[in-house]
């Protein structure tokens, strides 16, 4: 084997690359820019000059997921209908069965809940 396919070969290479990724990690450290501030400052969050109040907003994610889960089951519907082979009577059937599963997955997703409703 020659030098050269011995070194582009992807495992020598990767650990060429991570040899030299912490080589220049350690020696940019000595570029790093040391402040003599007071002991605060440095656990501190740095926001324009201002002191940070913190967040006041806390997102609730209870209705990204059933986006997401609407945007996973049309376009997993979607590629696996246009990836079906020419039309024939099996990939006809193959088509209507994964659409009817698809509009099965979103009647799921979209029921009411009659048990969290109040009277």
């Amino acid at each position: 084997m020659s030098m050269y396919i011995l070194i582009l070969s992807p495992p020598i290479a990767f650990i060429i690359i991570l040899l030299l990724s912490l080589l220049l990690s350690y020696l940019s450290a000595f570029l790093e820019f040391h402040r003599k501030d007071s002991a605060g400052a440095l656990t501190k969050a740095y926001a324009s000059g201002e002191e940070f109040k913190g967040h006041r907003v806390q997102p609730d994610y209870s209705q990204f997921f059933p986006f997401a889960f609407f945007f996973t089951i049309l376009h997993v519907v979607t590629l696996m209908v246009a990836s079906i082979p020419a039309m024939n009577t099996g990939s006809f059937v193959i088509a209507v069965i994964y659409i009817l599963g698809a509009i099965l997955g979103l009647m799921v997703l979209f029921r009411k809940d009659s048990s969290n409703e109040s009277n």
